[in-house]
Formats: C-alpha cells, sequence, structure tokens
C-alpha cells in the first residue's frame, strides 16, 4: 500500500534517473501535459504522498497513487505489465518509459501559482524529513480538527502531516496504546507529538529495499503488530485483534481491545 516511504522510494529511485534529462514526450489525461514535451526535467522529489515531477518551464506534474497506484519502468519496444488503458501518465525520456498506473490523481502545476499555494494549504509537513517540527503537527491538528475527532482521523489527515497511511495509522496507534476512537480533545499535547514522531522514525527506517516493517522483535513473529492481523493473536497479549472501517472515510483499522483499551 503505497504510503510515504513508498513515494519516497519512487522519488529516490526515478530522481538520478531524470534530473538533468529531457522528456521526449508526457501523456496525461488533461492535453496540457504536451507542454512538458521536449523540457529538461529540473527535479523529481516526494512530499508525503504525493510525487512531484518538475520542469524547466516553470510546470509541476504531480502525481499521488492512492490505494492501487504503482509506478513501472520499461524499455520503449518491453512488453508491459499492466494494460495500457490503466496507464495515468506515461513519460518518455531517454530509452525508456516511466509510467504511472492507476493513480488517484494526476495534475500539471503551473509554478507559482493560485494551484500550487492551494496545494501548499493541503499538505502537512513530511514527517520522513527529520527536521519536521512535530510541535508544529500538533498545533496543526488542533487548528484544523474538532476535539471530538477521533483519532484514526487525526492520523490520516494530510494538512495535519503528509505521509501517514492506513498501515502506519494502525502501528502506531497500536505501539503508544491508543485506542482508535480516542478522541484529539482527550489527548494532551504530548501524547499526539510522540504518535507523530514515531511515525516520523517508522517511515524513515522503511525508506531502504524490503517489506515494510514495524515491529523489530528479531522474532520471526510478524513485521507488522496489528495491520492485516484480524482475528490473529496479538503478539503482545494473545487477544484477538479487532478489525473495522472507522473514522469519517470507513478505512480499514486494526487493534488490540486489550492492549489499546
Amino acid at each position: 500500500m503505497p504510503e510515504g516511504d513508498t513515494i519516497h522510494k519512487v522519488a529516490n529511485f526515478l530522481a538520478p534517473r531524470l534530473e538533468g534529462v529531457t522528456a521526449r514526450r508526457v501523456q496525461i489525461p488533461d492535453p496540457a501535459g504536451t507542454a512538458c514535451n521536449g523540457r529538461r526535467i529540473d527535479r523529481v522529489f516526494a512530499h508525503g504522498k504525493h510525487l512531484f515531477i518538475e520542469f524547466d518551464n516553470e510546470m509541476l506534474l504531480r502525481s499521488h497513487l492512492g490505494m492501487h497506484g504503482s509506478w513501472h519502468r520499461y524499455r520503449e519496444d518491453e512488453a508491459w505489465q499492466k494494460p495500457r488503458r490503466q496507464a495515468s501518465l506515461v513519460l518518455a525520456a531517454d530509452d525508456w518509459l516511466y509510467i504511472c498506473f492507476n493513480a488517484k490523481e494526476v495534475e500539471l502545476i503551473r509554478s507559482p501559482s493560485v494551484r500550487e499555494r492551494i496545494l501548499g494549504t493541503r499538505l502537512g509537513p513530511d514527517l520522513v524529513h527529520e527536521s519536521t517540527d512535530v510541535g508544529e503537527v500538533v498545533s496543526r491538528a488542533r487548528e484544523f480538527l474538532a476535539a471530538d475527532d477521533p483519532l484514526v482521523d487525526v492520523l490520516l489527515d494530510q494538512r495535519v502531516a503528509a505521509g501517514i497511511g492506513n498501515v502506519y495509522k494502525s502501528e502506531v496507534m497500536f505501539i503508544e496504546r491508543l485506542h482508535p476512537t480516542a478522541t484529539l480533545g482527550a489527548l494532551g499535547d504530548d501524547t499526539l507529538a510522540g504518535c507523530f514522531d514515531l511515525a516520523g522514525r517508522l517511515l524513515r527506517r522503511n525508506l531502504g529495499g524490503g517489506k515494510r516493517v514495524t515491529r523489530f522483535e528479531g522474532d520471526r513473529a510478524g513485521r507488522l503488530w496489528v495491520y492485516r492481523r484480524k482475528d490473529l493473536p496479538c503478539l503482545r497479549c494473545d487477544d484477538r485483534i479487532t478489525y473495522a472501517r472507522i473514522g469519517k472515510d470507513h478505512r480499514s483499522t486494526y487493534w488490540c481491545e486489550r492492549c489499546q483499551g
């Protein structure tokens, strides 16, 4: 599932291959994408779950993978592993095609512009960066959300902090022993700061290769504490893991009633 660590890994792969290279062809649903044909790529970077490709004509190409998106790279004459109708973005550079399939969002943005400023207000500090001030993140949570909003919504709100998805949401709440329905108003600043600090450390720890890990016990019992462990024994107390779709968007959530009660 693409979360902040996934997108940073994509950016880390694409940046050395695309920066300084001329895009021969850019195909997106918006016909304006042709404005980037023949333009040099100056920068590739991630912010939370969003990937940005910056061109030398002050245009930014933004993609958001959502739940089902993925990036692939192919030679020009190589067979694709997914149907062409699922390609949300095709970028041809050198002898390669860089293809984003099944993206939730793809758009071309002029920089600077009103649209860029609006997007900036929608995205909080990126938790992957060690320099992110979790105190500022807590303040944003208090500013954007109501006191009775549950913790599941606080952690997922990208205006508060960028990068947390369903996996880290459930894992952070378990590690911090917090119930998913605990309200923002009932949680102290130090507790909230601890959640976002932990999320940042876990995101950074997963920037390398291999599968995502939030449990580092070394006992081979599992890489994750609770995510996708519905009805399985809790790895702390042996009670069964609870699963439900909760929060304003009814997102998948896993927790242990005993450990997080």
